[in-house]
């Protein structure tokens, strides 16, 4: 029997098997992980004559231990150096590298990891050499506006050909200008300067084929010659012509734009004289830089020289017109704006002839126009520049340009300018007028020109319902009302307005309104309704008159009972008889009023009697003998005073002076005599608190009665008495 030896493989695990692969791996692909330098790129090389060549290189940094080594071969090939540095540059000595001469520059670097080279780079060392800067010896000013300059090179350079650069300023200018010159020696000669002027100067120089300068040298400041002064700017203000025709004149003069700033003067002459005179006035030695002349109402011509020890400078000559002369007109436009940091004026001329002008600037809080006014003279241009730090923040300046053709001055165009501007110093003050049902007008007056702090560019209304959404609405600077519409009946407003310019806003004080309920319109129509229907009742009412007047008198003016038509007078009959009433002795006793009696109807059960004296009326019933309280209080019998009318026409109240109206019963001498006597009695017996005049004075209202009968009848009748006797002083 034969046996047969089977090979397997092994049998691994999955898992094993990838573990095992994430520790080879890294070792198999080690060399391919390995990080190299950065190549070196844009060499870059200076050389510093006499001192070393000097090269840099990017990257300036590396992030990992890079070294460089710097290799250089010069004279051609023949000679090289070699250096090593950590840094991004290297330095070469000057003996590698001595101009004339080209030489070539690489650069290797190297870390653990590996070397990178850079590519080789080429260099002619006179186009990259650098001196240091040079040194100026002197500076003398020649003559009155040049300077000599004497200078070397702070090295020992012979054959190579150099070119130089000189700057200069004056003092109180900022402004360089720079001056170069080729195959320059060690002197030079600065020219086309100010007279009598303090410079500030400096001096650099190159190789001629090289493209480095060297530093500025040391600044020298130096100060040109005196010479005869310049000629001045003349300017006047006129003031207004009196009666007469004469008037002051202010003249007004200073250096001209250009003249040295150190130029000295002594004094100014002023010469003046009439056009179609020949009389000459000269005022000389005059040291400020303004005169004030008093000229007849003529044409002048006026001129100011100034002078020093060289001599004067030439006249500034200024025609002075009549007053009744008109100037011509040159400028058609005219514009200010703000170009960081000046303020820039241009205008527009009409005349190309016209290549003068004067502006003049003012503020426009200025109380006095002279000490406060400021101007200068412009040339060859259309435009004025001046320095915002010059003038006033956020004031408004007053800005006149005059045109000037030869000696003549023409009419000026004004403008207005800020130099800065802001936000208002304060908001506009509101009103409102013309409320209505939905509508109302708001105003508000113009900011003061002192807290404007610019140019109002426009106007915002605010304004809100109570409880409702803010509104606004943004009208012109020129607006200073607006009318608010679609606004809600009877409901409460507030307002208030923005003032805004270029820079910011400021709100004004807040007001409040509140719309009406009923307008005049409604109440007009309301009133028209009304009078129309009180004018239809009116018609209605006369044409109901007219067609029924006797019911429409009925019933305006309603018949009132007269007493005189009364069915008493035919009971009664038309006499009375008249009785006296007797005088006690006895003061305790009242006066007997004996009254006749006088037959009567027997149905009658009122009894009156009237007295003007006395003012009395005495109406007995059939009970006669119930005394003053049946006579106070019942229904029968009743005593009625009754005041006197002497304010009524004689005839229609009564039929004569005085009146006794006297009712009896049945049976009239037994009831009369005893119902008198007691009523007597009893009127006597009452106190007499409740009227306090005695005599002829009307009784108390207290006691006054209705002169009526209170017992229902058709009419009554006041019966006449004939004769009232005087009472005596004891009477009540």
């Amino acid at each position: 029997m034969g046996y047969h030896l089977v090979m397997e493989p092994l049998g691994v695990n999955s898992g094993t098997m990838w573990t095992l692969a994430l520790w080879v791996f890294p070792l198999l692909c080690k060399s391919s992980l390995a990080v190299l330098p950065t190549k070196p790129e844009n060499i870059s090389c200076i050389y510093y004559f006499d001192e070393n060549l000097t090269c840099t290189w990017r990257p300036e940094k590396e992030t990992n231990d890079t070294r460089y080594i710097v290799r250089m071969t010069y004279s051609d090939g023949k000679g090289s150096c070699t250096g090593n540095t950590t840094e991004a540059w290297y330095s070469f000595t000057s003996f590698c590298a001595i101009p004339p001469d080209n030489c070539s520059v690489e650069v290797e670097a190297q870390n653990r990891d590996g070397q990178v080279k850079s590519d080789i780079t080429y260099w002619d060392l006179t186009s990259i050499v650098k001196t240091k800067p040079p040194i100026i010896l002197s500076v003398n000013p020649i003559l009155n506006k040049m300077f000599q300059i004497q200078w070397k090179p702070y090295e020992k350079i012979y054959v190579f050909p150099l070119t130089c650069m000189l700057r200069f300023r004056t003092v109180n200018s900022s402004h360089w200008t720079k001056v170069s010159f080729e195959n320059c020696g060690r002197v030079y000669n600065l020219t086309g300067l100010q007279a009598f002027t303090e410079y500030v100067l400096a001096l650099r120089f190159r190789f001629k084929d090289s493209k480095y300068w060297s530093k500025w040298s040391k600044e020298e400041t130096r100060m040109t010659m005196e010479e005869v002064p310049h000629v001045l700017d003349l300017w006047r203000i006129l003031e207004p012509a009196d009666v007469n025709g004469d008037r002051k004149v202010l003249l007004l003069w200073k250096k001209a734009r250009g003249a040295p700033v150190l130029e000295k003067t002594f004094g100014y002459n002023i010469q003046y004289f009439a056009e179609n005179s020949t009389n000459l006035t000269e005022i000389n030695n005059i040291t400020t830089q303004q005169y004030e002349l008093l000229l007849m109402n003529q044409t002048h011509r006026v001129s100011v020289t100034s002078f020093n020890s060289l001599g004067k400078s030439q006249e500034a000559v200024l025609r002075i017109p009549d007053v009744q002369e008109e100037t011509f007109q040159c400028i058609k436009a005219m514009q200010a704006r703000i170009a960081e940091p000046l303020l820039v004026v241009s205008w527009q001329s009409s005349i190309p002839e016209v290549d003068t002008w004067i502006v003049e600037w003012l503020p426009e809080t200025a109380e006095s126009k002279f000490p406060a006014l400021s101007w200068e003279s412009v040339s060859q241009v259309t435009n004025w520049t001046i320095e915002q730090d010059k003038l006033k923040p956020f004031t408004c300046y007053n800005i006149s340009v005059y045109p000037v053709l030869g000696h003549q001055v023409g009419e000026p165009y004004s403008i207005q300018a800020y130099a800065k501007e802001k936000a208002p110093g304060e908001g506009p003050e509101a009103g409102v007028e013309n409320i209505g049902l939905k509508t109302a007008t708001i105003t508000w007056k113009e900011i003061p020109k002192s807290k404007r702090n610019g140019f109002i560019s426009n106007y915002t209304v605010f304004y809100q319902a109570e409880g409702g959404k803010e509104l606004s609405k943004t009208v012109n600077s020129h607006a200073l009302q607006y009318d608010l519409e679609s606004l809600t009946r009877r409901t409460t407003y507030t307002v208030w307005v923005m003032a805004s310019t270029r820079v910011g806003s400021t709100n004004g004080k807040k007001i409040n309104f509140k719309t009406k309920s009923i307008s005049v319109f409604e109440i007009v129509l309301l009133t028209s309704l009304v009078g129309a229907g009180l004018l239809l009742l009116s018609i209605k009412t006369v044409t109901f008159g007219l067609r029924k007047p006797n019911r429409l008198t009925c019933l305006c003016c309603p018949d009132i009972p007269n007493p005189a038509e009364s069915s008493l007078a035919t009971w009664i009959g038309d006499d009375f008889k008249k009785s006296k009433m007797k005088e006690p002795e006895n003061s305790g006793n009242t006066e007997d009023r004996v009254l006749k009696p006088y037959p009567v109807p027997a149905d009658l059960i009122d009894k009156l009697v009237v007295n003007f004296e006395n003012f009395l009326e005495v109406v007995s019933t059939e009970e006669a003998g119930k005394g003053l309280e049946s006579i106070c209080g019942g229904e029968a019998n009743e005593y009625v005073t009754s005041p006197s009318r002497p304010d009524c026409p004689a005839g229609q109240c009564f039929k004569e002076p005085s009146v006794l109206a006297e009712v009896v019963s049945q049976d009239p001498h037994s009831q009369y005599s005893g119902t008198a006597e007691e009523a007597y009695m009893e009127f006597d017996k009452q106190p007499s608190s409740s009227c306090q005049s005695p005599g002829l004075e009307p009784p108390c209202e207290e006691h006054a009665q209705n002169p009526y009968l209170r017992n229902s009848v058709t009419t009554r009748e006041f019966l006449v008495h004939g004769y009232v006797p005087e009472r005596s002083k004891g009477d009540f």
